[in-house]
């Protein structure tokens, strides 16, 4: 490891200034949060959010974006254009300061714009940095100006182009009927992005579908040129749109509230609808960008919730002459779908994190609150059918809580989830230590006997499982409690559930799900990650859920054992042994289940972390997630039907 220098020889030559962009190409994470595949959408996010802020700003109705064959995005839209005038402190024009100097830009004073997203004024200089190539047109009284540009620095001056200069059929706005407009075209550089640059056109769908419901009229075009597929978004609705959206097959109980009001420069608009099942769905944004992990705006929304359903119970209680059940807040969100979304000034936000995932100003949760608050009250004096509706799907949920708190303490009582006592089943690891920590969630107690004769009991541990889970889509914790399956995978985690989970207590930091690769198999795993998707989401979330992958086939030729894990990879072998002429020797074995290996064979095959395939459990869209466990696990058959219908013919079955 190389030494730092000593002090008398740390001199100023050690200091290093990276000029221009260089700070962002040498460290890309820092600003575009990673060089994966999320940091590539990073980057159409950012200039497709520069179009979206014309929009906030009054000036934009359109927005095009086009996957071309090589890869490269073009976004364009219809707003006032970058501006192309000289600054006269850099002798050189606004657009390529821009695109070339970071921190550079119209968002910081409010005058220009007073709502934005993007990275902090950062956005289209660090998406030029990280581009291999990139190329503005802006439109501007009549003209049009081009400047190009080649991993942050330009080629040449910015030039005007003739008003007859051949533009794509689909860049209207920038045709001689529109008045202004920027086109952005741009390469992601290969050296960055090293996973790939490819866009993938439901990614990208989804990305601008939610900028569509957010602002509404207007209007984005987009176009994938590689697999010839064209779509457009317009939304009337905005937010309303989406909580219908969000709450497709979950049977709501009644139309979407909708509020909406301003308050010292902040801009709040919240749609929030109930429906019968029992998780909770809510969206948050700033400024048209989605914070993943919330901040003062969802704060104060809860708060708010919270509050005016007990101030209203409290006086209907109080006219009835009855005392009412004190409601908590897990009550109030049970089937809950709701939006969040605030405008602010730029220059007044405060995001933790340079990619904006959270919110910091804490002035904006008393302003939320407020908002929301009166906002309920008027709507439930307003609409006491709807009130009524609500408060009854509340109470249930308020029974049910302190139904599963009773439940848990006679547990509890009986030394059982909080460490008193792991159950009689589980076969425990010798470490204590939750980061080298196995646990194999196992179908049947035929396999769970081979998993723990074969297992390495240094770090891993066996649960198995007997018959049918209870489908936890369809039940409330009380139930899920009493289920003896799920109660004993709950203690062995040691982390909890519902409102005393805490994630920092699970026993295993990775949790392997083992079940037979049949119909029933594939059923209890789905169970499963019904169940953890929905009560312990944190365990995906946090990176602690995998699905094992076990051997299809056992081919034995000779005294040699192979094993297959797909038919292809099957084929390869069978084929590889007849080329060698082994093949009349060769035997195949169909696994049906985990309980046909012997102890030897489950660890060679599926649980030594040498040999093994495990398959992470990962939330890429939450929503469309969301949507597929409601319509597979859930109450309404006739979605379900229909899915079923359509995908009938690809599915494959080994019954």
């Amino acid at each position: 490891m190389p030494k730092n220098p000593p002090q008398d020889t740390y001199t100023g030559e050690h200091i290093v200034v990276l000029e221009g962009l260089s700070p962002v190409r040498r460290r890309p994470a820092m600003y575009i949060g990673s060089t994966g595949i999320e940091g590539l959408y990073e980057l159409v996010r950012e200039i497709i959010d520069n179009s979206v802020d014309e929009a906030l700003a009054g000036f934009a109705k359109n927005i095009w974006i086009t996957l071309h064959q090589d890869n490269s995005v073009t976004v364009t839209d219809d707003g006032r254009g970058i501006p192309v005038d000289i600054m006269s402190q850099y002798q050189k024009p606004a657009l390529e300061i821009v695109m070339t100097k970071l921190h550079a830009g119209a968002k910081f004073d409010g005058r220009a714009y007073k709502v934005s997203g993007g990275l902090h004024g950062v956005g289209s200089s660090v998406v030029n940095a990280l581009s291999e190539w990139l190329k503005v047109i802006v439109k501007r009284n009549g003209k049009l100006y081009c400047q190009e540009y080649q991993r942050g620095k330009p080629t040449g001056e910015m030039k005007e182009l003739p008003t007859t200069h051949n533009l794509p059929a689909d860049r209207q706005d920038l045709q001689p009927t529109t008045i202004s407009g920027t086109t952005t075209t741009f390469l992601p550089d290969k050296k960055i992005f090293k996973q790939g640059i490819a866009a993938d056109w439901s990614v990208i769908k989804k990305m601008v579908k939610t900028r569509a419901y957010l602002v509404p009229r207007l209007y984005f075009h987009l176009r994938d040129e590689r697999i010839g597929e064209e779509t457009h978004f317009y939304f009337e609705g905005g937010l309303v749109s989406l909580v219908k959206d969000l709450n497709q097959n979950k049977g709501p109980l009644h139309p979407p509230i909708f509020i909406k009001d301003t308050a010292d420069d902040v801009d709040v608009e919240v749609a929030l609808q109930y429906n019968q099942g029992f998780s909770e769905t809510v969206k948050s944004f700033v400024n048209v960008i989605k914070t993943k992990q919330g901040g003062s705006h969802l704060t104060g929304f809860r708060s708010a919730l919270t509050r005016a359903i007990n101030d209203y119970l409290k006086e209907k209680g109080r006219a009835k002459n009855n005392h009412q059940l004190e409601l908590v807040g897990e009550d109030t969100r049970e089937g809950l779908t709701a939006v969040v979304a605030i405008k602010m000034p730029p220059q007044k936000l405060q995001f933790e994190g340079q990619t904006k995932t959270k919110l910091g100003n804490s002035e904006v949760a008393p302003i939320v609150q407020t908002i929301v608050k009166d906002g309920l009250a008027v709507f439930f004096e307003e609409n006491p059918s709807v009130a009524r509706k609500i408060l009854e799907k509340i109470h249930l949920a308020a029974k049910a809580r302190l139904a599963a708190k009773a439940a848990k303490e006679a547990i509890i009582r009986k030394g059982a989830l909080e460490g008193g006592g792991l159950p009689g089943k589980l076969a425990d690891c010798q470490s204590t230590d939750p980061s080298k920590s196995e646990l194999f969630i196992v179908e049947g107690d035929s396999a769970g006997g081979s998993a723990k004769q074969g297992r390495d009991r240094k770090f891993q541990a066996i649960l198995p499982l007997r018959g049918k889970l209870l489908n936890t889509e369809r039940a409330r914790l009380d139930k899920i409690i009493k289920f003896e399956e799920l109660k004993d995978l709950i203690i062995a985690l040691g982390m909890g559930i519902g409102e005393t989970t805490n994630p920092q207590k699970l026993r295993y930091h990775r949790i392997v799900v083992m079940t037979d690769a049949d119909v029933d198999g594939e059923h209890i795993e789905t169970l499963l990650l019904t169940f953890f998707y929905r009560h312990l989401p944190k365990v995906i979330e946090n990176g602690h859920l995998y699905v094992a992958k076990p051997p299809l086939y056992k081919i034995t030729a000779g005294k040699k054992v192979l094993y297959a894990y797909t038919d292809e990879e099957k084929e390869k072998i069978l084929q590889k042994l007849h080329a060698t002429r082994n093949m009349q020797h060769a035997t195949l074995q169909r696994y049906k289940g985990l309980g046909e290996m012997n102890p030897n064979q489950l660890w060679e095959t599926t649980m030594d972390p040498a040999q093994r395939i495990l398959k992470k459990v990962i939330i890429e869209d939450a929503q469309k997630a969301d949507q597929i466990f409601t319509m597979l696990m859930g109450e309404e058959v006739p979605p379900r039907k229909r899915f079923i219908q359509t995908h009938a013919k690809m599915a494959t079955l080994d019954i």
